[in-house]
């Protein structure tokens, strides 16, 4: 049976972790599955205030007990992967081992956030840096010396410990690329960014036929029939929101609905 789950910007209203570890355990009462969070750290107007995502996964995570959680999507080449190994390991033994990663390349179109502090914007280099850091975060969760000379990042002889085992990935990217696609065959999940129909997810389905449980995640506006989508696959819709007009009386009614 499909898995639901709540999607949310953490921007002006729902920049506060406190409000967002409540909408949880809401979420988690009313018999949600998932409650997911986008990682920004800019956005552009009229949205003003923004939160940290792994902060509010923190608290989220105290405030829940059966939800899974993890920030979506998180583009990993603005961020240092041993950094990321901590966080994730951390986060993924206070939730109990609820944590599922959502990665992608990100975009600097929605708030410079790469162009404005000075990161890599070149798409290709940030899918090279991507994969680095996708292969030292499998190594440092195996609790064994990591050892990683590459052409952005190293790390010489690291135990990350205490190790959390091997957490899910779930890659976003635009169905037809043939990189996200690779690249999400080798992890838990693909997270079919602008898809046109439930036709185009079993279209994606049929191209990837991984041979392993495997998760097909797609977004959903609130009110859209998720039965189409799973009977092409997938096994997780999550709800999103207009970051621009969303309020946390919407979120609130949404997942009570």
């Amino acid at each position: 049976m499909i898995k639901r789950g709540i999607w949310l910007p953490l921007f002006d209203e729902l920049a506060d972790p406190r409000v967002v570890a409540g909408l949880a355990a809401e979420a988690e009462e009313a018999g949600w599955d998932g409650f997911f969070v986008w990682d920004h750290v800019h956005w552009y107007a009229p949205v003003r205030a923004v939160a940290d995502p792994w902060i509010t996964l923190s608290a989220i995570a105290v405030a829940t007990e059966r939800l899974r959680i993890g920030p979506m999507i998180t583009p990993l080449a603005r961020r240092r992967p041993a950094k990321v190994a901590r966080e994730t390991a951390t986060l993924d033994l206070l939730s109990g081992g609820r944590l599922t990663l959502g990665v992608g390349l990100g975009s600097d179109r929605y708030g410079g956030e790469y162009s404005r502090f000075g990161e890599e914007c070149e798409d290709r280099a940030r899918a090279a840096m991507l994969d680095e850091s996708l292969a030292i975060l499998h190594a440092a969760w195996s609790g064994e010396p990591v050892r990683h000379s590459g052409a952005h990042h190293t790390v010489d002889d690291v135990r990350f410990l205490p190790a959390p085992g091997d957490i899910p990935v779930w890659v976003a990217g635009y169905p037809g690329k043939k990189g996200p696609m690779r690249r999400a065959l080798g992890e838990s999940g693909f997270f079919p960014v602008n898809l046109d129909s439930a036709d185009h997810l079993a279209e994606i389905v049929a191209t990837m036929r991984p041979d392993r449980p495997y998760d097909f995640v797609v977004s959903l506006a609130d009110g859209v029939d998720p039965a189409p989508y799973e009977r092409a696959g997938a096994t997780w819709w999550l709800t999103h929101f207009d970051p621009h007009t969303i309020t946390l009386a919407q979120a609130r009614a949404t997942l009570h609905g």
